[in-house]
């Protein structure tokens, strides 16, 4: 069953887990894969700044992990308004 990375990413910050230790090898086992690997995530970082330190924390987390992702990925697309748009494209 598919889970969205920002989920994936709020469990790890709730369990209080070594969130780079764990962003590094989900990168590695994304690299050993072979063939189309389809990955979900929520962009965090277009609205406003967020008065909460946690929350703060949380869209930075997400943002550097999706740009980290993106940077791995052959293929970004974006969904704007229920639009395909290609960020990145082999």
């Amino acid at each position: 069953m598919p889970t969205r990375l920002t989920l994936w990413l709020s469990n790890l910050m709730e369990r209080g887990t070594d969130i780079k230790t764990q962003i590094t090898k989900l990168q590695e086992a994304l690299a050993e894969r072979v063939g189309a690997t389809v990955i979900v995530s929520n962009e965090v970082g277009l609205g406003i700044v967020p008065d909460d330190a946690l929350v703060r924390r949380f869209r930075d987390l997400q943002g550097n992990l999706n740009q980290r992702l993106a940077t791995q990925a052959s293929r970004v697309i974006i969904m704007i308004a229920g639009i395909a748009v290609a960020v990145k494209s082999p």
